[in-house]
């Protein structure tokens, strides 16, 4: 386990927020893809047994406005202290 990683954030499901902008990334930057789906892998590692996978807004943009309800619904179980979260590496996880 990592040394900032402590019990209490174990105790939560982790959730993996995984997106691309465009559907032109999402048909074309395969390995973009796959380097988040494997954020899974490194979450397991570090100690979670519960991993929730958020992929609903793959190919939307969060310019102009656009909903992303998958970023929508990360954010309000992190809020709700249901799960913690990161994005590409930044936690944005309630201490």
């Amino acid at each position: 386990m990592h040394e900032k990683i402590r019990s209490l954030h174990l105790e939560r499901k982790a959730i993996l927020y995984v997106r691309q902008s465009s559907a032109h990334q999402v048909l074309h930057n395969r390995e973009s893809s796959a380097l988040q789906y494997a954020m899974r892998d490194r979450l397991t590692s570090l100690g979670w047994s519960r991993i929730d996978t958020i992929d609903d807004d793959l190919g939307r943009s969060a310019a102009g406005g656009v909903a992303r309800a998958g970023f929508d619904r990360m954010v309000a179980l992190s809020r709700q202290g249901r799960g913690g979260c990161g994005t590409e590496g930044i936690a944005v996880c309630p201490q």
